[in-house]
């Protein structure tokens, strides 16, 4: 690739043709522009930020003549092959929506292997939880347009683990648990190799009990085990230089801090016994070489100051580290490949630093699939050829929004009262004239532990939704969070939950309210999962603070969460709560109930298994019984047919929409004396 290809990109984007596909009935699912005036001028409704994206997750196929991606249609989302080579139309051959035919499952994910077959998983609601209902994988032929079972003979468990794919015979090695071992290993994986042509299997690894998880290198070798017991926190990994040896252990260790110091190794080099791991060994992520005889790390290979590298790629024989991804104020790839840092580089000088991401190559390398869009943006699909450098627009990730800027979004530090830097993502309201003292929503984020929020729409864009009603949206990165350093979590983990990690959220306001931004004297909170748990502590904690609050899928009792724990994280998990409070009782909101409280809705899912439904009637009770009345000083939405995941968008919008009212009823956006008016609503597509 040469650098002419510059000039040729940006020729070629000045003429973008739009891929149009036919949509079931008839009609143009890209034909048709966003309405981007009202988009502009008007407030879009807060239900239309549920809506799925209108292309999601799209995948070339090995020879780049054909790609697969998620498309959304009159409130329908298909699986959608399209022919790139302009032959055929394109085929919309499922429903992505719960599947009758496999068990009421949801399509998840797919993946091409070969140039004519699909392999989808399917899962429930809940996949990626220790209990309920695991994946499940079939395929779809191209050719012969049909679907049907893979791998699903004596399948217990999860059976839609796909350990590595082989692209030129059309084979999968799946990770699956069996029916067809005893009692002792039924929780245990073995490995198949699947011919996903005829279905045919042929078992290539048997159980061990110290197992729960199989790692194969990029020739289909199955090389490492990785277990984990429940009862000590130890993670053991078994290793084989090559097929035919014996497993050996090379690292059992348990990590007390829950900071993620386990040493597991995620590439295969080419070189014997090398592999790459990401280690927190010297406070902070890092790429490292580790020798897989002792276990010993070099020097760092990758490494960015003051952030944690969150995860790792391989190139096409997985057997050389191709890319790092790391969440800075935004997800950011960094390319090992000279031709893909270069076509990063290209998009990057067109479009914006950090506003492009590659997301799909074909084998080759030579075509990919490029994202395109800012922190406010939902971004537009490109397609882009490396020998003519040619692009094509593919289709926007939204149609609703297509390339509108919606609220604008960055990222401040701020000290907590103890002096520690805070990271905080603030959504400002675009159609706000005024830019000063404005009510806020602090939305924030689950875990707590090892997660954080970013720049960026996301898949639950819910600081857009709120900032679209006039309100501005602070998103705190609270000690605890993940992806700045492991002593960062740890603070979370000594005197957090339920104390320092609250005190950061009060001092978010503080600070925006010192800096002129916000009124702290119009501020609610609002998440989900921790966050949950974080609105309603806050409405116990600090009332006086907070207008309202609204508290979805939360922990209430912390002890009674503990007890549910035991069985599902297992005896050492349940105690990662163990060196913050001794007695959690004094920070757990529903045995605290009586006082003065904020107004607060509760949010909870019938389904919901990571947090059961108890943990909400409990709150709910408690507040009833100190005397606080439902609909005055609390309410609760009960969700039927919601889990912890919101895999139904009709139950987010419904979400938002309480949402909406309980701000609106105790903490207008707009009120008397404001200098602005909220803007009209747009009618709903």
């Amino acid at each position: 690739m040469k650098r002419t290809l510059y000039r040729k990109l940006a020729v070629s984007l000045i003429a973008v043709a739009a891929l149009t596909a036919n949509a079931p009935g008839g009609g143009n699912v890209f034909a048709a522009e966003p309405r981007a005036q009202d988009i502009a001028d008007m407030q879009v409704p807060i239900t239309q930020f549920a809506t799925r994206a209108s292309l999601q997750q799209p995948r070339l196929s090995p020879d780049a003549t054909k790609m697969v991606a998620k498309v959304g249609y009159k409130g329908v989302e298909y699986l959608v092959v399209f022919d790139l080579t302009g032959k055929a139309q394109p085929d919309y051959f499922l429903k992505t929506e719960a599947y009758q035919e496999f068990g009421d499952r949801r399509i998840i994910s797919w993946q091409w292997v070969g140039n004519r077959t699909l392999v989808i998983t399917a899962a429930s609601g809940e996949i990626g939880m220790f209990e309920g209902e695991m994946g499940r994988l079939f395929s779809y032929d191209i050719e012969g347009k049909k679907l049907k079972p893979l791998g699903w003979e004596d399948a217990a468990g999860n059976a839609s683990d796909v350990i590595h794919v082989d692209h030129r015979n059309e084979h999968i090695l799946l990770s699956r648990t069996s029916l067809a071992y005893g009692y002792e290993l039924i929780g245990r994986p073995e490995v198949m190799d699947i011919d996903v042509r005829t279905g045919r299997m042929k078992l290539v690894q048997k159980p061990n009990i110290l197992v729960g998880q199989w790692a194969s290198d990029g020739k289909g070798v199955v090389r490492m085990g990785v277990g984990y017991d429940r009862d000590s926190g130890k993670t053991r990994v078994l290793y084989r230089e090559k097929d035919g040896d014996n497993f050996k252990t090379i690292y059992d260790k348990a990590d007390p801090s829950f900071s993620g110091e386990s040493l597991v190794p995620e590439i295969f080099l080419d070189e014997p016994g090398k592999a790459i791991v990401t280690s927190n060994q010297d406070g902070f992520n890092k790429v490292y070489k580790v020798d897989l005889s002792t276990m010993e790390l070099g020097k760092p290979l990758f490494e960015i100051e003051g952030y944690d590298v969150g995860g790792v790629g391989c190139n096409e024989s997985c057997d050389k580290l191709q890319s790092v991804w790391v969440t800075e104020d935004r997800l950011k790839i960094y390319w090992m490949d000279d031709r893909l840092k270069e076509v990063q580089a290209m998009f990057e000088e067109q479009f914006g630093k950090g506003n492009a991401r590659i997301v799909s190559t074909d084998l080759g390398d030579r075509n990919m699939l490029i994202w395109v869009g800012k922190a406010d943006q939902t971004g537009t699909y490109y397609s882009f050829n490396t020998d003519s450098g040619k692009v094509v627009r593919v289709g926007y990730a939204n149609e609703l929004f297509g390339e509108t800027e919606m609220n604008p979004t960055h990222t401040i530090v701020y000290p907590a009262s103890d002096g520690l830097r805070i990271h905080a993502v603030v959504t400002m309201p675009r159609h706000r004239k005024a830019q000063g003292k404005l009510p806020v929503v602090m939305i924030t984020h689950g875990g707590p532990f090892g997660v954080r929020d970013e720049e960026g729409f996301g898949p639950f864009p819910w600081h857009q939704a709120i900032a679209e009603l006039g309100y501005v949206v602070v998103q705190p990165n609270y000690r605890g969070s993940g992806g700045y350093g492991r002593d960062f979590i740890k603070k979370g983990r000594d005197d957090g939950f339920g104390l320092r990690m609250q005190d950061d959220l009060n001092d978010a306001i503080d600070y925006l309210a010192a800096q002129g931004i916000v009124d702290p004297k119009r501020a609610c909170m609002m998440g989900w999962s921790y966050g949950g748990y974080a609105s309603a502590r806050a409405a116990q904690r600090d009332a006086a603070r907070w207008r309202c609050t609204i508290a979805g899928a939360g922990v209430y009792d912390l002890g009674e969460m503990r007890k549910y724990d035991r069985n599902y994280l297992g005896r050492f998990g349940a105690n990662y709560l163990s060196k913050g409070v001794a007695d959690l009782d004094t920070v757990s909101p529903a045995q605290n109930a009586k006082g003065s409280w904020s107004p607060i809705l509760i949010v909870h899912g019938e389904k919901d298994q990571r947090v059961p439904l108890a943990q909400a009637k409990r709150l709910v009770s408690a507040l009833e019984s100190s005397g606080k009345v439902k609909g005055k000083d609390f309410d609760y939405l009960y969700q039927p047919d919601n889990t912890h995941n919101f895999p139904a968008p009709s139950d987010e919008a419904q979400f938002l929409s309480a949402a909406e009212k309980w701000l609106e009823r105790f903490n207008p956006a707009y009120v008397p004396g404001d200098a602005d008016r909220a803007p009209p609503t747009m009618d709903a597509p």
